[in-house]
């Protein structure tokens, strides 16, 4: 019997374009599911989702390395951007401008994510990395000149969708350093405290209460577009590092606004 042998770079990228899918197509779920219920609200019911998702597959202690205490104050970071400020703008956004739109300037977050890694942990940026960050910073400008013809609702809209996207590029780069950790145990407390912080502030703004409809939908939506792809995009981290990883992830964009298409 011949062995195959295993090709761990191959399946760290299968990993995050696994991760983009299910992102991506979150998206214009969001926008639909979302309306008329508080950019709070979407955040919380979201990350509620990615909580749940995350308990229910975490793994035995002794199958994972375990959250250390000075991973924390990382951890902290991870939820402020990635689980209070990026789906809150990103869920305001989507409210004020088009899912298309919004779906395409999300590509940006690969380039935040490329370029904090090349500054903070050294990771290489060859000719081609650094061509496509010029192609996506260019088509991001053009996506706001575009919008900005159309109204000043709609400059906002996609403006709060750009702010997402750096949240979500710290949050990624952050990340690098617990992609040795439980991925499940990363999801759960980045998750949970995001719920919680947004839940908070959703209650302190009075939002108004969600449709059962809209509160379970975006709880799915949370579960696999954020609990399972922030899993995947965790273990792609092992062997792609975070901007190999992140320009894998560019593809989420574009799924979105294929989805956005049919909605």
């Amino acid at each position: 019997m011949r062995n195959t042998p295993t090709h761990p770079a191959l399946k760290g990228g299968l990993l995050a374009l696994l991760a983009a899918a299910l992102f991506g197509l979150s998206t214009p779920m969001v926008q639909s599911l979302g309306q008329g219920v508080g950019a709070f609200t979407t955040a919380a019911l979201l990350y509620a989702g990615a909580a749940v998702v995350a308990w229910v597959l975490r793994r035995p202690a002794a199958q994972e390395a375990k959250i250390q205490q000075q991973d924390w104050p990382r951890l902290l970071a991870m939820a402020g951007t990635g689980a209070v400020i990026g789906p809150v703008a990103l869920a305001w956004g989507l409210q004020h401008t088009s899912g298309s739109s919004a779906s395409l300037m999300l590509t940006l977050e690969a380039l935040f994510t490329a370029v904090l890694a090349w500054r903070w942990y050294g990771e290489t940026l060859d000719k081609r990395v650094v061509l496509a960050v010029l192609l996506l910073f260019a088509g991001g400008v053009i996506l706001v000149i575009e919008q900005s013809a159309l109204g000043q609702i709609q400059l906002w809209g996609l403006l709060a969708v750009m702010l997402a996207t750096l949240a979500w590029g710290v949050d990624n780069t952050l990340s690098r350093g617990v992609a040795d950790r439980d991925p499940g145990q990363v999801v759960l407390v980045k998750a949970a405290l995001g719920a919680f912080c947004t839940l908070s502030l959703a209650v302190l703004f009075k939002e108004p209460l969600p449709l059962a409809t809209q509160a379970m939908g975006l709880l799915a939506v949370g579960a696999t577009g954020y609990g399972l792809s922030l899993r995947f995009y965790l273990l792609a981290q092992r062997t792609l590092g975070a901007a190999r990883t992140g320009s894998v992830f560019a593809f989420a964009p574009f799924i979105g606004a294929m989805g956005a298409s049919y909605t």
